[in-house]
């Protein structure tokens, strides 16, 4: 392999990035396509006990400011198969949604007839309403519910689902911090049998405190210790922690490994919307310098 320069590699890690946004934080944007390219992929974020009209709404704005909106489907927040059908269907017509992200969901108990993310695509409603492409999640760091064992014969499942059905498959992961169990963990997946397009999830520029915050309650293993280091230090609990070293560690293991299925990054705004995407869009423009210890500095952050 051709040694390629530090400024290659991110470039080509940060081509298709997605970010994604809460309905409250949707309100707080006049225009997305004053902060966004045109068809830039936002994931709308279904939280608990939210309402699906709200994620409607979202896409449809997204929709109608040039963006590719991917609403999530959070199986344990479906009341039933109609609610399901109404719901797609309405995103289908009034958004041209043709790319969702499938997912369990976080609550305990579920409130219908749905608790996993296979009962979602064995439903037909994706299917009925010209879904093309379907995201579900990723586990770097395990999960805290499931065995790892599991966790990768449901994947094998939901890849026979999408062969069957002829719909693009991806995985989608929740953010870490370090990039060394990341790259671990796609590489375990691929020897598998697993080979599927991965969507690594990054945390935006947020304080540490904010970002302790965030990592406690998804608990992501081993990044909360890195990050649970630096929390301890009151006098750096409001400094800005930016990805850069993450991104950084993670464009050198994929650009090292030529079968790497890592493909884009998706960014958690935890810091905000607007403070997130001027960032990644100054990593994306080339407007950065590097430390010299193992990461970048984006300029004016």
């Amino acid at each position: 392999m051709l040694a390629q320069s530090p400024e290659y590699i991110l470039h080509q890690v940060t081509k298709g990035w997605s970010i994604e946004v809460t309905p409250n934080a949707a309100k707080k944007i006049d225009n997305f396509s004053e902060l966004l390219q045109k068809n830039t992929t936002v994931n709308v974020t279904f939280l608990p006990n939210s309402n699906l009209l709200d994620t409607i709404e979202v896409c449809k704005r997204l929709f109608k400011d040039g963006m590719n909106p991917v609403p999530h489907i959070s199986a344990r927040s479906i009341k039933n198969f109609d609610e399901l059908d109404s719901f797609v269907k309405q995103l289908s017509q009034t958004s041209n949604v043709r790319e969702v992200l499938v997912i369990s969901g976080s609550l305990d108990s579920p409130i219908g007839e749905f608790h996993e993310t296979m009962q979602i695509l064995n439903s037909g409603i994706l299917q009925k309403y010209n879904i093309e492409k379907v995201g579900v999640a990723g586990h770097p760091e395990g999960s805290p519910d499931i065995s790892d064992a599991l966790i990768k014969d449901s994947l094998k499942r939901k890849i026979e689902w999408s062969l069957k059905e002829d719909i693009s498959l991806y995985l989608e992961t929740q953010f870490s911090f370090d990039a060394t169990p990341v790259l671990l963990w796609e590489k375990s997946i691929r020897n598998e049998g697993i080979k599927l397009p991965i969507r690594i999830g990054v945390p935006g520029p947020a304080n540490i405190k904010t970002l302790f915050q965030f990592a406690r309650s998804s608990g992501v293993g081993a990044s909360i210790r890195m990050i649970a280091k630096q929390s301890r230090n009151i006098s750096k609990l409001l400094m800005v922690q930016a990805p850069d070293k993450y991104i950084f560690d993670l464009a050198n293991g994929i650009n090292m490994d030529e079968e790497c299925m890592i493909e884009n990054l998706h960014f958690y705004p935890f810091g905000g919307f607007k403070r997130t995407v001027e960032w990644v869009s100054g990593l994306e423009n080339g407007n950065f310098i590097f430390d010299g210890i193992g990461g970048f500095k984006v300029n004016e952050f």
